[in-house]
């Protein structure tokens, strides 16, 4: 049996995200789709895997709703095991930047879309234009375009205090960029509230330009939200390996979480320094503080 996985969104006004919630939960549990949708006032943002027949059904039962007509899907190849169940949940947006308590609204404020072919023409021609990378630090350690300015993001919200460090580009013109399209095309809109006056977004995020292009200005790999970890589309006899384990430093692509769970910190290990997947500590304080929570507990239930 062959799956999908499609990933999708748009900004389009949501008048009874409830609602949606309800009849979305329905129609994914008829169609044995799993994965995770976020529903807001400002849109929708979701990511799924189910058989290719299935996933077809879904995105043609999407297009006839005229908020998600043009809604530009991202598909990929699937094994059937890529989510463990299915979300479905309604939030304050659909990435969060923590504005919606202001006057920004990305349905009405976004940087001009560029599609992959254009941004690889301007790569041809050696057109000035600076990328900011608007993905969280740990997605940047395996994959990033050439000549990539980051903000140093831990979490999309970090924009809002870290914009600052983007101001000398604020005549130049900025391509902002993310995995599927829908954090660039909100920071794109929060730049030019913030006085950016040349201002761009990939369309379709990095993914559809390695689709078309790939090995080429984008190195190595794409950090993704699903069971898959990461994914690339070139060969892998000449694929770039960018990554390295934070143990050892030989070239990595392998993420575990950290053994502490009041850390979970999410790093890049080779197999040779960690054998097993969530075995390991990111570093000696984290296996210090956990082993002593640990002691302490086993002490206090005896």
């Amino acid at each position: 049996m062959e799956y999908t996985i499609i990933l999708f969104y748009k900004y389009v006004r949501i008048d009874d995200p409830e609602g949606l919630k309800k009849a979305q939960i329905g129609l994914l549990n008829e169609l044995g789709m799993k994965g995770r949708l976020i529903i807001a006032h400002e849109g929708i943002n979701g990511t799924f895997e189910g058989t290719t027949e299935n996933v077809q059904k879904y995105m043609e039962i999407m297009k006839a709703d005229p908020r998600f007509a043009d809604i530009h899907w991202k598909k990929s190849a699937g094994t059937g095991e890529a989510f463990p169940r299915l979300r479905v949940r309604v939030r304050p947006e659909i990435v969060s930047l923590h504005l919606h308590d202001t006057d920004f609204d990305p349905n009405e404020v976004t940087g001009e879309r560029l599609k992959p072919e254009e941004l690889h023409q301007w790569y041809q021609e050696g057109r000035e234009f600076y990328i900011v990378d608007m993905r969280n630090d740990y997605e940047l350690k395996v994959g990033k375009f050439e000549n990539t300015i980051f903000p140093g993001l831990a979490n999309f919200r970090d924009l809002r205090d870290k914009v600052g460090t983007l101001a000398h580009l604020k005549d130049k013109p900025v391509l902002t960029v993310c995995t599927g399209g829908v954090r660039c095309e909100k920071a794109s809109g929060f730049l030019k509230k913030q006085g950016f006056q040349n201002v761009h977004q990939l369309d379709g995020g990095i993914v559809s330009y390695m689709e078309k292009y790939p090995g080429r200005d984008f190195k190595g790999s794409l950090y993704v939200f699903d069971n898959r970890i990461t994914m690339h589309f070139d060969n892998p006899a000449n694929h770039t390996i960018i990554g390295s384990c934070e143990r050892c430093n030989v070239p990595s692509e392998r993420y575990v979480n950290c053994k502490n769970l009041m850390c979970h910190r999410h790093f890049l290990v080779c197999e040779n320094c960690s054998p097993e997947l969530e075995s390991t500590y990111c570093d000696v304080n984290c296996e210090k503080d956990w082993k002593e929570r640990v002691a302490q507990k086993n002490f206090q239930t005896a």
